[in-house]
């Protein structure tokens, strides 16, 4: 199957590293440098928004390496001019092919849209991943949108779930059944509250949908 070589890798919250064949995929790298010791090279990073758990010029800075960079038109505005040049930006809605990828960004943001939300309609991405028909959908901050429930033949989804910035487990919940991933797991669930309850999030998934296997990782190694 086309999706056998690809493995999903928690750093924290929003950070991950996704395995897919030759290629390393970072999402929203933050943090120190020793957070990715022993974590393979980049070869393609996407960043979701412009806040400070998606968003560290030095930590990009620091992993960067070779890699290609996909990011919206804010967080670009937000890059120093030797990171700003490599950028490839795209708007909601928008292709581009990368690496042997099909890279597609979806509108992440809050209901209802208010110009004081947290999460403005068009100015962060979600992105589909797809290669050899297999497709990868990482939600960034949203909650649960039209957009999220179109979404068709997603294999892997990481969702989020931390009120007040995303949605809760039970939001969360109810937006995975209606698009229905093969796996879904749950990321940046942390908020002003401690963790959210993932279990219970699996719990629901699963006794309504069984065919939808919940994976449950360590995104937090230091709580």
């Amino acid at each position: 199957m086309a999706g056998d070589a690809v493995t999903v890798h928690p750093v924290s919250h929003a950070t991950a590293w996704i395995k897919w064949g030759d290629e390393i995929i970072y999402t929203d790298p933050i943090g120190r440098a020793s957070a990715f010791e022993g974590v393979p090279k980049p070869t393609l990073i996407l960043l979701t928004d412009v806040h400070g758990d998606h968003l560290s010029t030095s930590t990009l800075d620091a992993v960067i390496g070779s890699a290609a960079l996909i990011v919206p038109k804010a967080v670009g505005d937000m890059l120093p001019a030797n990171l700003s040049s490599r950028a490839k930006v795209l708007a909601n809605g928008e292709k581009i092919e990368q690496n042997g990828f099909s890279i597609e960004a979806i509108p992440m943001y809050n209901i209802p849209e208010k110009k004081d939300a947290f999460h403005t309609k068009g100015r962060g991405n979600g992105y589909v991943i797809e290669r050899d028909s297999f497709r990868v959908y990482v939600a960034g901050d949203t909650v649960d949108t039209p957009e999220m429930r179109a979404l068709k033949n997603i294999d892997i989804a990481l969702i989020p779930m931390n009120l007040p910035y995303t949605m809760d487990v039970e939001e969360a919940s109810r937006a995975v059944l209606a698009f229905a991933p093969k796996k879904a797991y749950p990321y940046h669930y942390r908020g002003p509250g401690g963790l959210s309850d993932v279990q219970k999030f699996k719990e629901l998934v699963m006794s309504a949908n069984s065919n939808i296997e919940v994976v449950l990782l360590n995104w937090y190694p230091t709580q």
